[in-house]
């Protein structure tokens, strides 16, 4: 049997605005929160090719641009669709609760 997962504020839905990432960090771990086509994701902020951050980049069709090197992760999957990055970045569980945009250290891929 696994541990539950704990959930961490990370910011409010009212701060977020569509197709606009926002860096947030928990527990030291930088986290880039989106909220798109009708849903909320958590992904982790780095981009696995180069040491910048995600939520500098543009968010379309479910996927986030590295600004840097134009890598694309899904923001789903954390998956890159296209070169140069190879190596899939961490997404994480969210839930919503009244405001609150919730998300687990838990990671789902």
């Amino acid at each position: 049997m696994t541990a539950p997962s704990t959930f961490l504020r990370a910011c409010a839905l009212s701060e977020l605005e569509e197709g606009t990432p926002k860096r947030v960090e928990l527990d030291g771990t930088p986290i880039s929160v989106v909220q798109t086509e009708g849903e909320v994701f958590a992904i982790y902020d780095i981009c696995s090719h180069a040491n910048v951050s995600l939520s500098e980049g543009e968010v379309e069709d479910c996927q986030i641009e590295c600004w840097l090197h134009g890598s694309s992760f899904d923001l789903r999957t954390g998956k890159p669709s296209g070169l140069p990055a190879t190596r899939p970045v961490p997404v994480y569980p969210v839930k919503i609760e009244g405001d609150d945009v919730l998300v687990s250290l838990t990671q789902e891929s």
